[in-house]
């Protein structure tokens, strides 16, 4: 197989020891709790300060996998009490596509409980620049994000039906594009507004993440929680497919290729019997192409030391972080 395929193929798995370049350290906790949460985002937290944004995604009206509303509300309590959620209104028709559905979507989930979450297009849009794109040379993000000078990514790791899988990539790069202009720019081709697929839609969704954090530049940071992961997104609601894939733990980087990439390295080291529902929706979607175009895009490192901060700083290997997990919460 030529280098060309093995970079832009994203059906295919690269393996760690055919990566290059430097690494980067990505931590990791079994401790899927509000304290666990906590514990890791100290270590990864040097750069945040300011006025600061949470992006994470609050779900459809009773979402079942979402990062629990109680989770939060005890982490932003104790380490951001002065931080904002961030969102967006969706592309698509339903329960989220005006703010003011969106706001009782919130209600509902629970997060109009303890804090006003900014949906950051309601008042209108801006462009950021996107620097090194082959798709785009700028992106339509809501206008509030730019009030913004540090953004912690909070993110439910889970399949995605037309990317494969969402992690820190994703939750930024259609979950910071605004809902009319920006989403739109992603996913339309030739004048349908849902024409994009495979390797295209991981590079466009990419570029979208890479104006975000390029904005952000050193004061932004990044938390995966392995936790409920279905092979559908968030954006399913109670619709999505049942978890198959048992829970895993949390991982946090300031480097946002390490921390996805290590989140997929963690599904690949599990079980044949408990991978293969990630890793079919994965593949079926090229959603690889997702990591390798990170990579391209000089956005970070493919190569990481995992740091297992429950057993001293313990470095160890994906294979070691999933030995004998077998549970399930979904």
């Amino acid at each position: 197989m030529s280098l060309f395929k093995t970079v832009t193929d994203g059906t295919r798995y690269v393996p760690y020891e055919e990566r290059t370049g430097n690494e980067s350290i990505v931590y990791f906790t079994r401790d899927l709790s509000p304290e666990g949460l906590m514990k890791i985002y100290e270590r990864v937290n040097a750069t945040i300060g300011g006025r600061v944004a949470i992006k994470l995604h609050t779900g459809e009206p009773h979402g079942p996998n979402i990062i629990p509303s109680a989770w939060v509300r005890k982490f932003m309590e104790k380490e951001l009490p002065d931080a904002a959620i961030i969102e967006t209104n969706t592309f698509y028709e339903g329960d989220r596509y005006t703010t003011e559905q969106h706001r009782r979507t919130l209600e509902i989930n629970g997060w109009a409980d303890f804090t006003t979450v900014d949906i950051t297009d309601e008042d209108g849009t801006t462009m950021l620049p996107v620097r090194g794109g082959k798709w785009f040379t700028e992106m339509s993000v809501g206008s509030h994000m730019t009030n913004y000078d540090s953004l912690v990514v909070l993110t439910h790791f889970k399949g995605h039906t037309m990317g494969g899988f969402g992690g820190s990539n994703k939750n930024l790069g259609i979950g910071c594009a605004d809902g009319r202009i920006g989403k739109g720019m992603i996913h339309a081709k030739n004048g349908n507004d849902w024409g994009v697929v495979e390797e295209e839609l991981m590079e466009k969704i990419t570029e979208s993440c890479k104006a975000t954090v390029d904005f952000f530049g050193r004061n932004i940071t990044f938390v995966n929680v392995l936790r409920n992961i279905s092979v559908s997104c968030d954006c399913e609601g109670v619709q999505a497919e049942p978890v198959v894939t048992p829970n895993i733990g949390i991982l946090a980087s300031v480097d946002i290729v390490a921390a996805d990439t290590a989140s997929v390295d963690l599904i690949h080291a599990l079980s044949e019997e408990h991978r293969k529902a990630m890793v079919g929706r994965i593949s079926s979607r090229h959603g690889y192409r997702q990591l390798t175009y990170m990579k391209e895009l000089g956005m970070g490192n493919n190569r990481y030391i995992l740091v297992d901060i429950d057993n001293g700083d313990r470095r160890i290997l994906p294979a070691d972080a999933v030995e004998g997990v077998v549970d399930f919460e979904g």
